[in-house]
C-alpha cells in the first residue's frame, strides 16, 4: 500500500458520523500538509492548480532556511568567539542547535496546539500560516530568552494577533512580529541591552555582546566590525536577522516564485537609503552619521523587509500601494532608529505601524484610481 492509500485508511475514524468526527480539523491538517487537496470549487470559474496555501508556506519556509542554518552558526560561533577557546565549525553548529531548536519546537508545539484547539472548537480546518508563523518567531528573538518567555509570547501572538480577528487572513498585525513585540515590552530586560545577544553571555567575563545598532544608540562607534562582516552577519544580533546575505538568497526564492513582492522590498530599500543619506549629510550623532548602507545591512532590517513586510494578509495589497507602504517602511525605520535610541532596531516598530496603515493607504490608492477612470470616462463623454 503507497503512503496515499495508507493516509486515506486511517482517515476512515475521522470521517463525519465516525468516532473521532470532531478531530476531524487536525488529520485534514495532516493529510493536505503532505497531499494537495482532492476536493474541487463547486461554482464559479477558477484558475485551478497545485499550488496552494500550503505550499506557499512551504515556499516561504524554504526561504527562510538560508538565515536560520546561518543564525545557528553564528549564534554558536559569537559563544565560542568570546570563550577564547579553539572550536570547529561542527562545534558552533552544535551549540547553536543546542540553544535555538528548543525554541523553535517550542514555538510550534504552542502555536499548533492553539491553532488545532480553535480549529477543532469551530469546527473548520486548521489554518496554515501558523507554519512560517512558528519559523519566524524564534528567528526574530534573542538567544537567551528563556523557553517560557518564548511560549507566552507565541501565546499572545496567535491569540490575541490571529484568532481574535478570525484567524489567518483576517489579521491585521503581522504575528511574528506581535510576539517580538509583546516580548520586547513584557520582558525588557531579556530583548535588549550587551548581554541578550550572545549565548550565555553574562557566564562569560568581559563579553562584547552589545550589537551595533545598540553601541550607536549608546553613542559608541562599533569600528571592531567591517562591513564584510555585517553583510556576512557574523556579528551579534537576533538569531537569525544578522545575516543579510543569506536573507538576500531567501528573497531570490521569494521573488522568483512570485511569493515576496518585490514591490515592498526595493521600496523598503529606497525609503531606507535616501532618509539614511539625509541624515548622513546632518550627522548631528552617532545614529545620523552611520553610512547609509549600512543601515540597510545591520540589525534587521534586511530580514523584516524580506520576510514580514511582504505578509501578503497585513502588508498594503494594490501594486501601487506596495510602493507607498514599503517606502514608509523604510523611512519609518531610519527616523525610529535615529530619533528613539530607547528602540534602535527600528524595523519592527516600522513594519507594525505600517501594518496598521496598509488599509488605508490601499483605500485611497482605489479611490485615486476610480476618479481618473471617472474623469476619463466624462471626457470621452464630452468629445461625443
Amino acid at each position: 500500500m503507497d503512503l496515499r492509500g495508507l493516509v486515506e485508511k486511517m482517515k476512515t475514524p475521522f470521517d463525519k458520523g465516525q468516532k473521532f468526527e470532531k478531530l476531524y480539523p487536525a488529520f485534514n491538517a495532516f493529510e493536505t500538509f503532505l497531499f494537495v487537496p482532492n476536493h474541487t470549487s463547486k461554482t464559479g470559474s477558477h484558475i485551478r492548480d497545485a499550488i496552494d496555501l500550503k505550499r506557499v508556506m512551504i515556499t516561504v519556509i524554504i526561504a527562510l532556511l538560508p538565515a536560520l542554518v546561518y543564525g545557528i552558526y553564528n549564534t554558536g560561533y559569537q559563544y565560542l568567539y568570546q570563550t577564547g577557546e579553539t572550536f570547529s565549525t561542527f562545534d558552533a553548529f552544535l551549540h547553536g542547535s543546542y540553544k535555538i531548536l528548543p525554541m523553535i519546537a517550542v514555538s510550534y508545539i504552542v502555536g499548533l496546539g492553539i491553532e488545532f484547539a480553535f480549529a477543532v472548537f469551530r469546527g473548520h480546518q486548521v489554518n496554515e500560516g501558523y507554519l512560517v508563523t512558528g519559523l519566524l518567531i524564534p528567528m526574530i528573538m534573542p538567544v537567551d530568552i528563556p523557553l517560557w518567555m518564548v511560549g507566552v509570547s507565541v501565546a499572545f501572538a496567535v491569540l490575541i494577533g490571529k484568532e481574535a480577528f478570525g484567524g489567518t487572513g483576517m489579521n491585521i498585525l503581522n504575528p511574528a512580529l506581535t510576539a517580538r513585540a509583546f516580548a520586547f515590552f513584557a520582558y525588557p530586560t531579556y530583548m535588549s541591552g550587551n548581554q541578550v545577544w550572545v549565548s550565555e553571555a553574562s557566564n562569560v567575563d568581559g563579553v562584547s555582546g552589545e550589537t551595533i545598532l545598540g553601541m550607536l544608540a549608546a553613542g559608541n562607534s562599533p569600528e571592531q566590525y567591517s562591513v564584510m562582516e555585517m553583510f556576512i552577519g557574523s556579528i551579534p544580533g537576533s538569531i537569525a536577522e544578522t545575516s543579510t546575505l543569506m536573507v538576500l538568497i531567501g528573497a531570490a526564492i521569494l521573488i522568483y516564485t512570485g511569493v515576496g513582492s518585490w514591490r515592498i522590498m526595493v521600496g523598503s530599500i529606497i525609503g531606507a537609503a535616501v532618509t539614511g543619506f539625509l541624515f548622513n549629510l546632518w550627522g548631528a550623532n552617532e545614529l545620523m552619521s552611520f553610512s547609509w548602507f549600512n543601515h540597510l545591512i545591520v540589525g534587521g532590517f534586511a530580514f523584516g523587509v524580506v520576510f514580514m513586510a511582504t505578509d501578503p494578509v497585513s502588508a498594503a495589497q494594490t501594486l501601487k500601494g506596495k510602493w507607498i507602504y514599503g517606502l514608509l517602511v523604510g523611512i519609518f525605520c531610519i527616523l525610529i532608529r535615529v530619533f528613539n535610541p530607547a528602540y534602535p532596531e527600528g524595523v519592527m516598530l516600522a513594519i507594525l505601524l505600517m501594518n496598521v496603515f496598509a488599509p488605508t493607504i490601499d483605500h485611497y490608492v482605489i479611490e485615486a484610481s476610480v476618479k481618473r477612470r471617472e474623469k476619463r470616462f466624462n471626457t470621452k463623454l464630452k468629445t461625443v
